[in-house]
């Protein structure tokens, strides 16, 4: 009997950083995401295949039931190493889901370009989590790491508030008049999110408590903004903001000073994506900078 299951990617809006320590994250499920499709067999392995959206095979591996319940050497890391170590956390929470087996063939179909960072490991975590039957965000604490904001939007299909205590996540509305002039563009470079978040480890100061207070005060100013220019300062605010905690330039410094508009990292600074707020079309722009990859905000937002 073939079982599929599905999440979103996600885009994290505001509270990028120091939702680490408390903040209030505002993150947006994508209209593009990740399937799993489970099959039985009777071989106690794994024989698992990872395409991409262009249902081209980029992962395929045949992993023994002994592997999942032994884990890897954590030093080792690879696609093979990762994936058997997601599978042996999912073990140490359910173990009836290799128990009670005889094997499975398994399939993951992502429905965007896997280089784009919108939730590949995310979107992979909850559909396992999903079919081992165990917490996603316990699954993704016990293997891959991180604040849990991406889980959130994997499971739910509206904007999300999210903070990373007890894991609280709660629906909220934003559904602006002036979407129209939100625009998402991809900066070619893949961020690691495990040495993003290193760097900012390494550069939160005492003034963390206040930090923090500033952020859910933006946070709120983004998600509550009424007008285009409410939302566009809002959005400024807490890129100035943030570049204090990190002590790094903003996108829009380092690389786009001359852009009439405002432009906001999302999740790790300096890679994946960038919300881009501009009254005029800014495909001619970027297009000229050489930055192809641009989404309007219906095209991306689910």
């Amino acid at each position: 009997m073939k079982k599929t299951f599905y999440s979103n990617g996600k885009l994290f809006i505001a509270g990028e950083y120091l939702v680490l320590d408390g903040a209030d994250a505002f993150a947006l499920p994508t209209k593009f995401g990740q399937d799993l499709v489970i099959e039985e067999l009777e071989n106690n392995q794994i024989e698992w295949k990872s395409y991409d959206q262009d249902k081209h095979l980029w992962f395929e591996e045949t992993i023994s039931f002994d592997e999942v319940v032994k884990s890897t050497d954590p030093q080792i890391d690879t696609v093979k190493s990762t994936l058997i170590n997601i599978l042996h956390a999912a073990y140490a929470l359910n173990p009836k889901f290799i128990e009670s087996a005889k094997g499975y063939k398994v399939s993951t179909h992502l429905s965007f370009p896997k280089n784009w960072g919108l939730g590949t490991s995310s979107t992979l975590i909850n559909n396992i989590a999903q079919w081992t039957e165990t917490n996603a965000f316990t699954l993704l604490k016990n293997s891959f790491g991180g604040s849990g904001y991406d889980i959130a939007c994997a499971q739910n299909n509206t904007p999300v508030l999210y903070r990373i205590k007890d894991n609280f996540v709660k629906q909220v509305e934003f559904n602006p008049d002036f979407k129209e002039h939100i625009y998402f563009v991809y900066l070619n470079k893949k961020q690691n999110s495990k040495s993003a978040i290193f760097s900012y480890n390494n550069h939160k100061n005492s003034h963390l408590a206040d930090r923090v207070a500033e952020n859910n005060k933006i946070t709120s100013a983004i998600l509550h903004a009424k007008t285009l220019n409410e939302f566009a300062s809002a959005v400024q605010k807490h890129e100035i903001h943030l570049s204090k905690v990190l002590e790094m330039q903003t996108i829009k410094e380092a690389v786009f000073p001359d852009f009439n508009g405002v432009i906001k990292s999302l999740g790790a600074w300096g890679g994946d994506f960038v919300m881009v707020v501009s009254k005029e079309n800014p495909k001619e722009y970027f297009t000229k900078k050489g930055y192809s990859t641009i989404l309007t905000y219906s095209e991306m937002i689910l």
